[in-house]
């Protein structure tokens, strides 16, 4: 059951990550034309600049899962040096929690912005706001699904506590389970 979720939330993350990168890439696209409409032709895009802002939100709350996974927005690497290993997992339990409780946080609260918004509409486009919006639950949900999956992982001594490819002291290492496992079906994204 364990592996079977690790594999589902490297695919969700997987998926997440996907969608960030392609929305930056439209984001920066978008941003670069622009600056060429406005600069060199001197007729700015009314429609470019609502569309890179939304696409860059999306970008940032769907990032957000595999940052969450690799333990990059919920680490102070200092802690994990000076804290003997026997209470690295109480830490890493806590630290999810708290992460979970803002994500349920934002994931409730983005979902009520987002309904409250659909009326509205983006300037220059007519089409609604509320796509902009869903990015803020829908990316907090990918976030839910990486922290568990990550504290699971730990807890069962899958993979070393900490954030991923830091430098904890030697003695806060837990021996790891290989990535290239043919049991675990490489559920890092």
């Amino acid at each position: 059951m364990l592996s079977w979720f690790l594999r589902l939330e490297s695919l969700l993350t997987r998926l997440a990550l996907v969608i960030a990168v392609v929305m930056l890439i439209i984001s920066v696209s978008l941003g670069f034309f622009q600056v060429l409409t406005r600069f060199i032709f001197n007729a700015p895009s009314t429609w470019s600049e609502v569309i890179a802002r939304a696409t860059m939100i999306w970008c940032v709350f769907m990032g957000a899962a595999a940052t969450f996974r690799g333990g990059y927005m919920m680490a102070v690497e200092l802690i994990y040096k000076l804290m003997p290993r026997r209470t690295l997992l109480a830490l890493e339990l806590a630290i999810g929690a708290c992460c979970l409780l803002v994500l349920g946080v934002l994931m409730v609260y983005g979902i009520q912005m987002t309904l409250r918004v659909r009326s509205q509409t983006l300037s220059g486009l007519g089409m609604s706001i509320a796509w902009a919006y869903a990015a803020i639950p829908t990316g907090s949900a990918f976030a839910m699904v990486a922290v568990v999956a990550r504290l699971l992982a730990q807890s069962m001594g899958l993979e070393k506590l900490g954030p991923e490819n830091s430098e904890v002291a030697p003695e806060a290492k837990i021996d790891t389970v290989s990535h290239s496992s043919s049991n675990d079906g490489g559920h890092r994204p």
